[in-house]
């Protein structure tokens, strides 16, 4: 399979992985929303920010690491293995022991107990990383997906069975834990990778040195990140909380699905041709076009329809998240674009730039921070969508350094998407105005004419990202038919 082929199928196969895991985690929230309150998703958000840092603390930026080398021995693999068994063992007991400071932080008696069953997740999760590792350094998303969407479904249902039968937060905290051990144990079963009884130093020593770049940056993106859970949920409420939660839960169904397809195909694939910079920058610039026509468009269009939206689909105690929604479409809407920067700097192996540049752009956003703090939650979004345009303007600079691709070509290429995101949103806007009918029946109008609309203006503008996906779906579409 060639390179342009392996390209094609890790988007196809990531896409189908992201669009319906994410669909399915939607639906799941969805019906979950309906069923429990705005506080109980707050709880498990605070959670979430003592996981996340202790995940990337496990992970050590050895996943990335092992992607990028071109060769990985089977010592390679088993040496980040141990590693991650044993850092996630100690990182458990370490929450099990200040699960009770962090609920008195908060002041939830809950937590404590949350805390200490959600962090075994960490220990059944660090099992998975290498053999995610392997799939990923093969570009083999297909059984990625099939293990996702079955892990996504079973635990989905396990949750909502729960949520029904009045388990409250535990409901949320169960799926969680399902799904990972389904994860894992799908893995072991279908990959067929397993460790051997070696511990190489010299392998630990080898990918650590670009990997331990990457860990610094992770932690530090991993806390900037999540520090507006720990602000809204410090200062304001765990029901304020879950109102910002489930907005970010609707963004993140484009934002973090273009995101996900953007690193996991992207990095592996510039892995391969970091040393050709021509074939590297016309591999990026057609990964840049086809990426932000989706983040403008989705985004825009998610804006726009963001009251009928969320209002139909998890009712009226949902209102708060409305505003908050709107605004992190604005947020999302760099971030693929950032991603897409960040792995030229990785797959060159300039993790040192990358770690200068993250820690700059996370100092810019303590502003954000107080301003939050100080005059609420709507006025800090307002400074993460500034922080998110700098952080553009630093990385693509260095785009600019090393693959001679300007901003400004960076600009009019991704300029044709913006005016088609743009246009629908507006349309959308004025359409909204004149309707005086319900939620739900806006909702779907409304969606359904931003989807024609958005072909409609590609089909006459003829952007080259549209023309592209548009053939080869048409391509591996017509494939499936004569088998």
């Amino acid at each position: 399979m060639t390179l342009k082929q392996k390209t094609i199928d890790g988007l196809l196969w990531s896409s189908i992985d992201n669009f319906t895991n994410q669909a399915v985690a939607f639906i799941v929230g969805i019906i979950l929303a309906r069923l429990l309150t705005p506080k109980e998703f707050g709880l498990i958000g605070i959670v979430t920010v003592f996981t996340a840092i202790s995940a990337t603390l496990i992970n050590s930026g050895f996943s990335q690491a092992l992607i990028r080398k071109q060769e990985c021995s089977s010592k390679d693999y088993s040496t980040v293995f141990y590693f991650n068994i044993i850092v996630s063992i100690l990182i458990y007991l370490i929450l099990f022991f200040t699960a009770p400071l962090i609920s008195e932080f908060f002041q939830e008696p809950q937590l404590t107990l949350i805390v200490q069953i959600v962090s075994i997740g960490l220990i059944i999760d660090s099992l998975s990383i290498i053999q995610f590792s392997v799939l990923n350094k093969r570009i083999d998303f297909k059984l990625q997906t099939k293990i996702s969407l079955i892990s996504s479904i079973v635990s989905g249902a396990v949750g909502i069975v729960l949520a029904s039968s009045g388990y409250g937060v535990w409901s949320l905290v169960v799926r969680n834990l399902t799904s990972q051990i389904i994860h894992t144990l799908l893995l072991w079963v279908w990959n067929k990778w397993s460790p051997t009884l070696e511990f190489s130093i010299g392998s630990f020593k080898d990918l650590f040195s670009f990997g331990s770049k990457l860990l610094v940056n992770g932690i530090v993106d991993t806390i900037y990140n999540n520090i507006y859970y720990l602000i809204i949920g410090k200062y304001f409420s765990a029901k304020e909380l879950g109102f910002y939660t489930r907005a970010d839960m609707f963004k993140n169904l484009p934002s973090q699905n273009i995101l996900g397809i953007v690193f996991r195909v992207s990095y592996p694939v510039l892995s391969t041709i970091q040393n050709d910079q021509s074939l590297l920058k016309s591999y990026y610039k057609k990964m840049v076009k086809s990426t932000m026509l989706f983040s403008f468009t989705l985004l825009f269009s998610m804006a726009a329809i963001a009251e009928p939206m969320i209002l139909s689909l998890l009712g009226n105690q949902w209102q708060p998240s409305v505003g908050y929604l709107q605004l992190l479409c604005f947020v999302g809407m760099l971030h693929p674009l950032q991603s897409l920067n960040t792995n030229v700097l990785l797959v060159l192996g300039r993790s040192d730039l990358f770690l200068k540049t993250e820690i700059i752009k996370k100092i810019l956003a303590v502003p954000t921070i107080i301003i939050g703090v100080i005059f609420g939650i709507k006025e800090m979004i307002i400074g993460m969508i500034l922080i998110s345009v700098i952080g553009y303007i630093l990385y693509s600079r260095l785009s600019v350094r090393f693959i001679q691709y300007s901003i400004k070509e960076q600009i009019l290429d991704i300029f044709p998407s913006l005016i088609v995101g743009f246009s629908t949103a507006i349309v959308v806007l004025v359409i909204d105005s004149f309707l005086s009918i319900g939620y739900m029946a806006k909702f779907i109008i409304e969606g359904s004419i931003a989807i024609s609309l958005i072909i409609v203006l590609c089909e006459i503008f003829k952007l080259d990202a549209y023309l592209f996906v548009k053939n080869e779906l048409i391509s591996k579409i017509s494939a499936l038919r004569k088998e």
